[in-house]
């Protein structure tokens, strides 16, 4: 049994309704994790000293930076051992499969990194790189820790097909915002194309609080990943 993805749940998010879903396929799932998985990652965070300062990127056609801190997964990162079981579930052929079938990909393949972002940080609206099939957002932030008036939700962006993805509109271009639940144990799930347009709200929350979400980017299977996976010599689970 796994302890930190509920695979009945996950399994259960049908393929059809997803891909029907507008202004492009997305999905908002509820208690994809265990209580007590989700419990372990979230007392558990990865520690902020590991972090990488990224303020002021630019971005392609003048769209504002995305301003946080950021930690991509590596094999060896000194991160709490919940976190390499829990990425080690997400490597398992289930959740694999699960998630090439909402995406209609036969073969995929996943980066892992956590995002936090301290107040006054924004996403500005955009669509992801072309590299990808689309991404799976999990949310560390909790009714006891976070107040909704702090903003932090992703927003699903419909531009209505108007809006060419490398320019830069602001979130009042948009002729429909729909707000994704973004605290506790939920997460979203959404799928790239050049109109799968989203974003986040700049931040106002006290100096000491920070969004943290860590996020599963969904690329195309590459044999890069298929001979790193060997070399290292991770056991993957299989169910």
């Amino acid at each position: 049994m796994s302890r930190y993805i509920d695979f009945d749940a996950l399994d259960a998010i049908d393929v059809e309704t997803f891909r029907q879903q507008t202004p492009y396929p997305w999905a908002n799932p509820e208690k994809l994790l265990t209580d007590e998985g989700f419990e372990a990652l979230r007392l558990n965070m990865p520690d902020f000293s590991l972090f990488e300062q990224k303020f002021g990127y630019q971005r392609r056609a003048g769209q504002q930076p995305h301003d946080r801190y950021s930690l991509e997964y590596e094999e060896g990162i000194d991160v709490p051992q919940p976190w390499i079981d829990f990425i080690a579930e997400l490597r398992s052929d289930r959740y694999r499969n699960a998630i090439g079938r909402l995406f209609e990909a036969r073969k995929v393949e996943f980066r892992f990194h956590w995002h936090y972002a301290p107040s006054g940080c924004s996403v500005s609206p955009h669509c992801d790189a072309k590299r990808e099939h689309g991404s799976h957002l999990f949310y560390f932030n909790t009714e006891d820790d976070w107040d909704p008036s702090w903003g932090g939700e992703t927003l699903v962006l419909d531009d209505g097909g108007q809006l060419d993805p490398d320019s830069a509109p602001a979130f009042e271009d948009f002729k429909n915002i729909i707000t994704c639940k973004s605290r506790g144990n939920v997460s979203a799930i959404l799928e790239r194309s050049d109109r799968a347009w989203h974003g986040v709200r700049a931040l106002t929350c006290p100096e000491d609080r920070m969004r943290k979400i860590f996020i599963v980017v969904v690329n195309p299977d590459r044999l890069f990943w298929k001979v790193r996976d060997k070399l290292i010599g991770k056991k993957i689970q299989r169910f």
